[in-house]
């Protein structure tokens, strides 16, 4: 490019060039239209054909209030210089594909698109305050600090808005009031450092919103407060140093999952509470989670099917507390939930505990409160909830109330059991709890012997043979009939007769089922969990 070819604008950007001073064209001109800037003269000056620089100084393309024509094509470049471009707008996508740079930053820019995969970014890469109406690609960029998408409007409906597949950088990635139409893909990134999108807005309705999967964080993955998504957010596979936080977020994503987070590593703590409303599900199932899981004062919506899957996920602290009962299923099987908060006025109407083990209970209620947190289990009969919950009792010395679970549990499981085998189960709870009321057999016990003792004291029976009968005694004779094992010589010697007779058969037949249904609860009590 000949220096005769220069306009003012672009000869003012060319002398300034080789000593890093800024350049606003603006002030150059009256007009309303931005003064423009052809892209051939940045891409000569930026490829080594503008002036040497004088010994001490520090070129940089340091630009303001342009408009950029033409194609600004550095591809696979090799810039030294800092690029500096504020208030610029671009009529044509750039094109940056493995170029590699000092510093990129545009701010305040005006952009059709900006391509820049596989380049490489020695310090920063600034694009905030921008606007792009179209994609932004950085897929298998490299910036060894931060990147700064701020403030910036990208807008690509019904495609990838921003792909960015193994992204890599040094520093944050910042997002703050980023606003997104299209997807945004950010699958295999790695972050040495905050990825924080506080304030952003993402919007891809029935696609995916944010793809971030198998990402890779050392500090915060932030989404509060003010954080909003239109469709799915994917973050399976993601391993985060710090905390997970979706303080006062919004997602929506009715009728499908909203939130996908199926096996994370997060080192301290998963908050997906304070103020975090969900119009869809959230799946969490394989996560392992360092320190706390909260959903404390979050609103979860999905009534058509599984609002909240917790399925194998492990936490030191689980907090269930919503803001209201979660509208939808509540799958936790197989889950270890560490000490578990929740409150009866916020329980989920459907519940799955399949397996579900827990530490301890921040609020263990009475038995009877919390046999109605387990009979809300969709599962059917499982013996399972019923020992995990005795278990915790035992543990915190309230062994009367583990006894009123398991026999919960016997009751519930009898249900489902043939008829002939729900009458013996009747029989058991009737006379002894299924062993977990042994108080019963001795007040069934006392009853009988008073009503035997009574009647045959009024009615003695006539001896078989009076020569060799001992003494008749109506409280042994009706202990005799009761007892099946020990004999105390009064039923062998004395034989009833009429209504006596009758009264005999029935103690007799009692005291069988009596001495078997002890037996049987007893066993039942000693190989309890």
């Amino acid at each position: 490019m000949r220096l005769e070819e220069l306009d003012a604008g672009e000869r003012q950007l060319w002398d300034a060039y080789a000593r890093g001073r800024p350049v606003d064209v603006r002030h150059d001109s009256a007009e309303a239209v931005r003064p423009a800037v052809r892209a051939e003269c940045i891409m000569a000056l930026l490829l080594g054909a503008g002036p040497e620089p004088a010994p001490g100084e520090r070129p940089a393309l340091r630009l303001s209030g342009a408009s950029v024509t033409g194609r600004l094509d550095l591809q696979f470049a090799e810039i030294s210089a800092p690029i500096v471009l504020t208030d610029c707008d671009f009529d044509e996508s750039p094109l940056l594909q493995g170029a590699r740079f000092r510093e990129l930053a545009l701010t305040g820019c005006a952009l059709p698109g900006l391509t820049a995969d596989m380049a490489q970014v020695d310090g920063r890469l600034v694009l905030s305050h921008c606007h792009l109406s179209g994609p932004l690609v950085l897929t298998r960029t490299q910036i060894h600090s931060d990147l700064d998408l701020s403030h910036t409007v990208i807008t690509a409906p019904g495609g990838e808005a921003i792909s960015a597949v193994r992204l890599s950088t040094g520093g944050d990635l910042l997002c703050t009031d980023l606003a997104v139409q299209g997807g945004f893909r950010l699958s295999g990134a790695s972050i040495s450092g905050e990825f924080d999108l506080e304030g952003a807005s993402l919007s891809n309705p029935g696609r995916d919103a944010l793809d971030a999967y198998h990402i890779q964080i050392t500090e915060d993955f932030t989404f509060h407060p003010g954080f909003s998504a239109e469709g799915r957010i994917i973050l399976s596979g993601a391993d985060v140093a710090a905390a997970i936080g979706f303080c006062g977020a919004r997602l929506k994503n009715p009728g499908d999952i909203a939130l996908e987070a199926v096996d994370v590593t997060v080192s301290r703590n998963f908050d997906l509470g304070v103020g975090l409303t969900v119009s869809g599900g959230i799946k969490l199932d394989g996560s392992r989670v360092g320190t706390r899981l909260s959903f404390h004062d979050a609103t979860l919506t999905h009534p058509t099917g599984t609002a909240l899957s917790l399925r194998l996920v492990q936490a030191r602290e689980t907090d269930l507390r919503t803001r209201q009962p979660i509208d939808g299923t509540v799958d936790a099987d197989n889950a270890r939930l560490g000490t578990l908060h929740d409150a009866p006025g916020t329980w989920p109407a459907r519940l799955r505990l399949s397996e579900t083990a827990y530490d301890a209970l921040a609020a263990p209620l009475t038995a009877l409160e919390r046999l109605e947190w387990v009979r809300r289990s969709t599962d059917g009969y499982l013996p399972q909830p019923y020992e995990q919950l005795a278990a915790t009792y035992r543990r915190l010395g309230h062994e009367d109330e583990a006894r009123t679970v398991l026999l919960a549990k016997q009751r519930h499981r009898r249900v489902g059991l043939p008829a002939h085998t729900r009458v013996w189960g009747y029989l058991q709870d009737a006379t002894v709890g299924y062993g977990y009321r042994p108080a019963r057999a001795a007040l069934w016990l006392m009853a009988l012997l008073a009503l035997g003792t009574f009647f045959f004291a009024t009615h003695p029976p006539a001896p078989l043979e009076a020569a060799k009968a001992p003494p008749f005694s109506a409280v042994f004779y009706a202990l005799d009939l009761l007892i099946p094992i020990i004999g105390f010589g009064q039923k062998a010697a004395f034989a009833p007769h009429g209504g006596g007779q009758w009264l005999a058969y029935g103690l007799t037949a009692a005291g069988w089922v009596l001495a078997t249904t002890v037996t049987a609860g007893i066993s039942r009590a000693i190989s309890r969990p």
